[in-house]
């Protein structure tokens, strides 16, 4: 290669073998600005190169002496139709030992194999090529039908419609019901989102109050029934039993698959991406609608949240939604999320399981005892895993005549809401994913106590133990009798 380039600017082009493709390729290339010299074997195909002002020699590409043509040409493209042809030029290319880049157009998997075997940078098949092209345009096509139907319920569905999130929703709930919120405006229709349950976790607090998001309680809306439409977002593995839903839904959006499908007019469940935040952008963007200040930054938010900032299980789809929603988010407001003040109740419940914990190997349980806010066990089981040495976290409370346990995990090769989901489905709720989980369970199962003055300390030693003896032994670790350390 050239010692003297210095950027793509400088960068010199040889095609080997000009066909339909190769031409396509000079033809751009040229336009440009690149310097292309195309060698091709067929003496009247250079010539109507040449009448096209284009620099062509005739070349047999199979014959050795190919390479002496190529001179201090950086980047080499051997893109004839005869892959054995191809072959030949890609070794006489290399045996000479030059370091030229090579890009080779194969016909099929194997030829692509022996194309590589011989030295080429990178090797193009044709059929590849298109079949992801067809794919692109079919995902684009298929996003743009989706939005029509979107569209139309949403605007022959009345002047009032119900976004639901699931319950205690979290940043990407939140915000995929707020840009769809931003859609129906749009269409002259106006939204409540509605939640149950509560807002608690303090981050997703300070996320609805910064950003002025207005959310109504199940209890203080209107009845479902005052809707023309009703749609659902991010309800995960809710079903729609679960909801007590006394009308149909008519537009649910999710990006996890739900444990009992929805009858809805409209779903789009998309698992290829890792938020419905994401799903929501693609629309945004499908309507050509610019987003608000408020609505980008609660959805990179959710996108954020919901990858564990890209740490997570991120796609590409993501990434460009990411992309996209970043001139437009307020990132002071951002900061002011991820950052919020930590609630008295917070601090006592991570004070409590600092003290209360148990280790084994890289494996923590606590316990926080009876708590106000469950939402806070969420944050201790997090703040524990920055332990050194920590891989898993499990914080335990008891309220409401409920047992509440927050898991966390960066163990590759544990799916910690599995973990939950086998050990203890049978007795109560259990939910998550590969990098944390959740569960709640009625408080009699394990001890048959009611929660009193006088037997508070006998019901929450019951409970931790059978609870810690379950999860360890669910994890496969020794010592789920109560024989760790508190890795002081």
């Amino acid at each position: 290669m050239s010692s003297g380039a210095s950027g793509s600017a400088r960068t010199r082009y040889a095609i080997l073998g000009c066909g339909s493709v190769g031409h396509a390729v000079a033809e751009e290339l040229t336009e440009r600005g690149k310097d292309v010299l195309i060698l091709d074997r067929d003496e009247s195909r250079v010539e109507a190169l040449r009448d096209q002002d284009l620099n062509a020699r005739v070349q047999d590409i199979v014959e050795p002496d190919v390479v002496d043509e190529l001179g201090d040409r950086d980047i080499v493209l051997v893109l004839a139709s005869d892959v054995e042809a191809n072959k030949a030029a890609v070794s006489a290319v290399r045996e000479t030992g030059g370091d030229h880049y090579v890009v080779v157009r194969a016909s099929d998997p194997v030829s692509e194999d022996e194309l590589r075997e011989r030295g080429a940078d990178v090797v193009i098949n044709p059929s590849t090529v298109i079949a992801d092209s067809a794919l692109q345009s079919l995902e684009t096509g298929e996003l743009e039908y989706m939005a029509r139907q979107l569209a139309e319920i949403i605007e022959d569905g009345g002047d009032r419609m119900a976004i639901l999130t699931h319950d205690n929703p979290e940043p990407d709930s939140i915000a995929s019901a707020t840009a769809l919120q931003a859609v129906a405006e749009a269409f002259g229709v106006d939204a409540d989102i509605i939640y149950s349950g509560d807002v608690g976790h303090q981050e997703n607090r300070a996320f609805v109050n910064l950003l002025g998001i207005d959310l109504l309680a199940r209890g203080e809306a209107p009845a479902l029934s005052e809707y023309a439409t009703v749609a659902a977002v991010d309800l995960a593995k809710a079903a729609a039993e679960d909801l007590d839903l006394d009308v149909s839904v008519d537009i649910y959006l999710d990006h996890l698959e739900s444990e009992v499908p929805f009858d809805a007019r409209f779903v789009d469940v998309r698992t290829n991406v890792s938020s419905t935040s994401t799903i929501l952008t693609k629309y945004l963007q499908e309507f050509d609608q610019s987003p608000s200040e408020a609505v980008a930054t609660a959805l990179l938010y959710g996108i954020r949240a919901e990858t564990l900032d890209f740490k997570r299980d991120t796609t590409p789809a993501d990434l460009t939604a990411a992309a996209y929603l970043h001139p437009f988010a307020n990132h002071d407001t951002l900061e002011q999320v991820e950052s919020p003040s930590m609630s008295p109740e917070t601090l006592d419940v991570l004070a409590e399981a600092i003290q209360n914990r148990e280790v084994q190997g890289s494996h923590l349980f606590s316990t926080a005892g009876f708590i106000r806010d469950r939402e806070a066990l969420a944050q201790a089981a997090q703040h524990l895993l920055n332990l050194e040495g920590i891989t898993t976290t499990a914080v335990l409370g008891i309220a409401d005549e409920k047992i509440y346990l927050a898991a966390r995990s960066k163990d590759i090769r544990l799916n910690i809401g599995n973990v939950l989901d086998e050990a203890f489905s049978e007795m109560g709720d259990a939910a998550g994913h590969s990098t944390q989980g959740s569960l709640e369970i009625p408080l009699g199962i394990f001890t048959g106590i009611e929660a009193s003055g006088e037997n508070r300390d006998t019901l929450l030693h019951l409970t931790e133990e059978a609870v810690r003896r379950k999860l360890f032994d669910a994890l496969g670790v020794e010592g789920g009798s109560g024989d760790g350390s508190n890795g002081s």
